[in-house]
């Protein structure tokens, strides 16, 4: 099966770039999907990321946690199961139910960001103790991407924690679409389905200029070439 250069990045054997260490673990699959134009790629892996993420809330319950992936069972298995309270949104769903595109030309209609943060984001102050972005954020253009910023920063309590992905190499024109699915307190599965536009791509001084209003940025490199970004409030 001929697999495109990201699907071969995940598959290959030996060292890559890390700034945290991490290394795959854990079984990896390949299914062709649509036909055999595509392939969807699974593999077990740890995640820095995930781990600082859960020891923020290890000795804590009852938090509040919101979920912008969409629910998955496993997700909500799992964070449930630590006495927490899980709220879920499917960020990428509603954004093309909102805008219809994926190239981000309507992004910047204030009528239409109003109506998606309603949508997906229509909290009171200071609700959330923590928040799983996973990397829905490199799909929104500037101006949505700004207002769903500043929304975050209403909604989620001071000191608490976000974790979000986005890819490291900010040249790409489409990128791996994954999802991510939580298996430990320091593992996640990945799963690739296909590939995705984004609206835009980071490097550590633009996330560090993102999300200048909070507290502390952190960084971690996956093999995936993924940046696992610790925020605090």
């Amino acid at each position: 099966m001929h697999l495109p250069g990201a699907l071969r990045n995940i598959l290959r054997p030996g060292s890559g770039n890390s700034a945290s260490g991490s290394r795959m673990s854990g079984a990896i699959s390949v299914r062709a999907v649509a036909g055999g134009t595509s392939a969807e790629v699974a593999a077990t892996r740890q995640s820095r990321g995930l781990e600082e993420f859960f020891q923020y809330i290890r000795d804590q319950s009852g938090l509040t946690i919101l979920d912008l992936g969409g629910a998955t069972q496993q997700n909500v298995s799992f964070i449930t199961n630590l006495g927490h309270r899980l709220y879920s949104q499917d960020v990428l769903r509603t954004l093309h139910e909102v805008f219809g595109t994926d190239d981000g030309s309507d992004q910047s209609n204030h009528g239409q960001i109003e109506y998606f943060l309603r949508q997906t984001l229509d909290y009171p102050d200071a609700h959330f103790d923590a928040v799983l972005i996973w990397d829905t954020l490199e799909y929104l253009s500037p101006p949505l991407l700004a207002a769903v910023i500043e929304r975050l920063h209403k909604i989620v309590r001071p000191k608490s924690y976000m974790l979000s992905f986005f890819h490291a190499d900010d040249r790409l024109e489409t990128v791996p679409n994954y999802t991510f699915r939580i298996q430990g307190v320091n593992h996640l599965h990945v799963t690739q389905r296909g590939v995705r536009r984004p609206a835009q791509l980071f490097n550590n001084r633009s996330l560090e200029k993102l999300f200048a209003r909070y507290d502390s940025v952190k960084f971690f490199l996956t093999r995936e070439r993924l940046r696992e970004v610790i925020v605090r409030v």
